[in-house]
C-alpha cells in the first residue's frame, strides 16, 4: 500500500488559524476571497448558458437551430474548449502563480460578458454562440487553478472541508445562476438586454473579489509550455496514469460526472412525460438535485473527522445505486394525467417519494465525489497537480458526452426514463465495485469507517503526531483481531501491517488482511522463509517513505495486559538505516478494546457471544510524540505505550 503522500505544499499558508469547522474558513482570506471568485464565475456561466437558451427556445425564431437542438448545441459549445484546451490550462497553471492567473481570467471574463452584452442587445445568435465557446474556454483555464490552489493553502486536516465547500458553493451557484436567468430574459421587452448587464456586473463582482486573493507560487517554475492541444493531452493521461490510485480516483469521479449528467439532461423530460408537471416541475427538480448536493458535500468534513477520508466513497456509490434503483419503482407506477402545476404536484404524496430520491441520491453522490478530490489533491505531486486537474477535466468532458450518447441510444431502443435510471444505477455499482477492487484502499477504508462508527464509538486523541510525509514506524499494544482497521481509521495515509502469519486463516479478516497487502511473519524457527521475507518487505516499505505498523508483543494479548515488547522493531530499525532511512517511532495505544467481541477474554475465545458489551462500544487510542530511532529501543517503547495506556500497561 505504497503511497505520493503530501509534502510541505499542503500545508496552510503561514498565519493561518485552526478553526472549529469548514465554514470557519469563510473568514480567512486564504480561503474566502477564492471561494466567492468561483461562486460568482460559476453563477455568470449558468445565468448566461441558461438565459441564452430560454431565449433561442421561446422568444426567437432560428431556423438554422431549432429549439430543440438549442440546449444539445449550447452545451456541446460550452463543453468543446475542455477537450481542446484543458491540456494546455493544466501547464499554465503549474508554471505561474495561481493568483496572477485567477486574475487574468476574471479580465478575460468581463471582456467575454462585454461582448455577450451586445450579442443580448441585437439578438445576434452567432455571436452568443462564440461567447458560449469562450466561456466554456473561461472555464477550462480556471478549472485546473481551482484545484491545485485548495491544497496549496489548506492542510490535511482541512482538504474535505474546503473541497466540500466549493462543491456546494459550485451547485449553489449553478442554481441561482439558472434561476436568475430564467427570470431576468422573461422580463417584457428588456429581458435579453438585463441578462446582457447582468454578466457582465456578475464579471465585475467576480474580479473585484479575487484582487483579495494571497499570492499562490508556481509549482513548476520551470515548466515548458507544450501549446500542442492533441500531444499534451495524450501526456496529461500519461501523467495521471503513472501514479495508479489517482488515476483510478479520476476515473471514478468522471464516472460520477457521467452518471450525475444522465439524470440532469433528463430532468425536463421526466418532469414533463413522467412525473406530468410542467416547467416550474423540472426547475424543482433542479433544486431538489442541487440541495443534495451541497449537504452530501458539506457533510463530508463531519463525517470524516477533519482527514481525507475515501472510507465515505463506497457508501456514497451504495446510496447511488440504492436511490437510483428506488426511483425506478417510485416513478414508473405514476398516474398518467393532465400538465400539473407545482402546487398540483407537491400535492400527490407520490411525488414526495420521487423528491426525496433525489435529494438523496445527489447527497450520496456528494459524499462520493468530494474525498476523491481531496485524495487526488493530496497524493498528485505538487510539481504537476494542475495538469493531473486537467486531465481528470478531460475526461471529466469525455463522460459527459458519453452519457448524452448512452442516454439517446437507451432512448431510441425504446427504454424509458426511469428505464434509464435504473439502468445507471446498477451500472453505477457495477463500475463502483471495479474501482474498489482494483483500488483496495477504497474498501479498506470503508471498512475501517464502519468499525470506527458504527461497530465501536471510536475515539482518537493525539492523531497529529502521526506523519503527513514520509516514513514512520507505528507500534502498538495488541489488544484484538482488528486493532489493525482501528489503526487504519485513525491515520489519513495508508498503512502497511507486520502481521502474525495465523491471522491471514481467518475467514473474512485474513481476506480484509490480504487485500491491504499486510506483511505475514511467522517466527524464525518455524518458517525461516515468512521471516526472512517480511523483514524485507517492511525495508522497502520504509525506503519508499511510507507508514509501516507492528505489534510488537508479537500475538493478541490473552489477559489483557501489555505484554513484553520483542526485538523485531530492533530488527526493522537496522535494516532501514542500511538504508539510509532512520524512521521516527510512533507509540499507540488501543484502550478500552479488551473483552469486546473481537478480542480474547479470560473466560473464552475471541469473536463468540456478539453482543457481550453490547453494541457502539466506546474505544479509544492515545497516539504519543515520535521517539527518535536511534532511541527506540523496545523497553523505551514498552514503557511509552504503558503509559499511554495509563495504568501502567494492564487491561487495555
Amino acid at each position: 500500500m505504497t503511497s505520493t503522500t503530501a509534502t510541505a505544499d499542503t500545508a496552510p499558508v503561514a498565519g493561518a488559524e485552526p478553526h472549529p469547522n469548514q465554514f470557519a474558513l469563510l473568514r480567512q482570506r486564504r480561503f474566502a476571497p477564492f471561494f466567492w471568485t468561483q461562486f460568482a464565475g460559476a453563477a455568470n456561466d449558468n445565468l448566461f448558458k441558461f438565459a441564452f437558451t430560454v431565449m433561442v427556445t421561446y422568444q426567437l425564431q432560428v431556423a438554422w437551430m431549432p429549439p430543440a437542438m438549442a440546449g444539445l448545441v449550447i452545451g456541446a459549445l460550452f463543453i468543446l474548449p475542455f477537450l481542446l484546451f484543458s491540456a494546455t490550462s493544466g501547464q499554465l497553471a503549474d508554471k505561474y502563480d495561481k493568483r496572477r492567473l485567477i486574475l487574468f481570467v476574471k479580465w478575460l471574463e468581463i471582456g467575454i460578458m462585454v461582448l455577450a452584452a451586445w450579442g443580448f442587445f441585437r439578438a445576434d445568435v452567432p455571436v452568443l454562440l462564440a461567447c458560449t465557446f469562450l466561456m466554456g474556454l473561461h472555464s477550462t483555464l480556471f478549472g485546473p487553478v481551482k484545484f491545485a490552489y485548495l491544497p496549496q493553502h489548506l492542510g490535511e486536516r482541512e482538504l474535505t472541508g474546503g473541497n466540500g465547500m466549493v462543491e456546494m458553493g459550485t451547485f449553489v451557484a449553478i442554481l441561482l445562476g439558472q434561476v436568475a436567468g430564467g427570470l431576468i430574459v422573461a422580463i417584457p421587452a428588456i429581458g435579453p438586454q438585463a441578462v446582457g448587464i447582468a454578466c457582465i456586473v456578475l464579471a465585475v463582482v467576480g474580479r473585484l473579489v479575487a484582487h483579495s486573493i494571497p499570492a499562490s507560487p508556481a509549482s513548476a517554475p520551470e515548466l515548458r509550455i507544450n501549446w500542442n492541444p492533441i500531444t499534451e493531452t495524450w501526456r496529461n493521461l500519461k501523467l495521471a496514469y503513472g501514479n495508479v490510485v489517482v488515476f483510478r480516483s479520476l476515473l471514478g469521479i468522471s464516472w460520477m460526472w457521467f452518471f450525475g449528467a444522465v439524470f440532469l439532461s433528463q430532468f425536463p423530460s421526466f418532469a414533463k412525460e413522467v412525473l406530468h408537471g410542467n416547467a416550474q416541475v423540472a426547475s424543482l427538480l433542479l433544486v431538489v438535485f442541487s440541495v443534495g448536493i451541497g449537504v452530501g458535500s458539506l457533510m463530508c468534513e463531519l463525517l470524516s473527522r477533519r482527514h481525507v477520508e475515501i472510507g465515505l466513497v463506497p457508501l456514497g456509490a451504495i446510496g447511488m445505486t440504492a436511490f437510483a434503483v428506488d426511483l425506478y419503482f417510485a416513478s414508473r407506477g405514476l398516474p398518467a394525467g393532465s400538465e400539473m402545476g407545482l402546487g398540483a404536484f407537491l400535492a400527490v404524496g407520490a411525488h414526495w417519494r420521487v423528491m426525496a430520491d433525489l435529494a438523496l441520491l445527489s447527497l450520496f453522490a456528494g459524499l462520493y465525489s468530494v474525498p476523491m478530490y481531496a485524495l487526488i489533491q493530496l497524493r498528485a505531486q505538487p510539481t504537476h497537480r494542475a495538469r493531473i486537474i486537467a486531465a481528470n477535466n478531460i475526461l471529466n468532458a469525455l463522460f459527459m458526452i458519453a452519457s448524452s450518447v448512452i442516454a439517446g441510444a437507451l432512448l431510441k431502443t425504446g427504454f424509458t426514463i426511469p428505464q434509464i435510471f435504473l439502468a445507471v444505477g446498477v451500472a453505477n455499482a457495477l463500475v463502483a465495485l471495479y474501482i474498489f477492487l482494483l483500488v483496495p484502499e477504497y474498501l479498506l477504508r470503508f471498512t475501517a469507517w464502519v468499525a470506527s462508527r458504527i461497530v465501536y464509538r471510536f475515539q482518537v486523541r493525539g492523531d497529529e503526531n502521526i506523519p503527513v510525509e514520509g516514513a514512520a514506524v507505528l507500534v502498538c499494544n495488541h489488544v484484538s483481531f482488528v486493532d489493525a482497521v482501528l489503526l487504519m481509521a485513525a491515520s489519513p495515509r495508508p498503512i502497511t501491517f507486520v502481521m502474525d502469519h495465523r491471522i491471514f486463516r481467518q475467514p473474512v479478516l485474513g481476506w480484509l488482511f490480504r487485500l491491504a497487502r499486510a506483511i505475514p511473519i511467522a517466527p524464525q524457527k518455524d518458517d525461516p522463509a515468512v521471516y526472512d521475507a517480511a523483514f524485507e518487505r517492511a525495508a522497502q516499505v520504509l525506503k519508499d517513505g511510507d507508514l509501516l505498523a507492528i505489534f510488537p508483543e508479537g500475538g493478541i494479548t490473552r489477559d489483557g495486559s501489555l505484554q513484553p515488547f520483542k526485538g523485531g522493531i530492533m530488527k526493522i530499525l537496522e535494516r532501514a538505516a542500511a538504508d539510509g532511512v532512520q524512521p521516527p517511532v510512533v507509540p499507540m495505544a488501543l484502550t478500552n478494546l479488551w473483552g469486546s467481541y473481537f478480542s480474547r477474554i479470560e473466560q473464552g475465545g475471541a469473536m463468540v457471544r456478539p453482543f457481550r458489551r453490547g453494541i457502539f462500544n466506546r474505544v479509544g487510542l492515545n497516539v504519543g510524540t515520535p521517539v527518535p530511532a536511534q532511541q527506540a529501543e523496545p523497553a523505551v517503547l514498552q514503557a511509552r505505550v504503558a503509559h499511554l495506556l495509563g495504568n501502567k500497561g494492564e487491561k487495555a
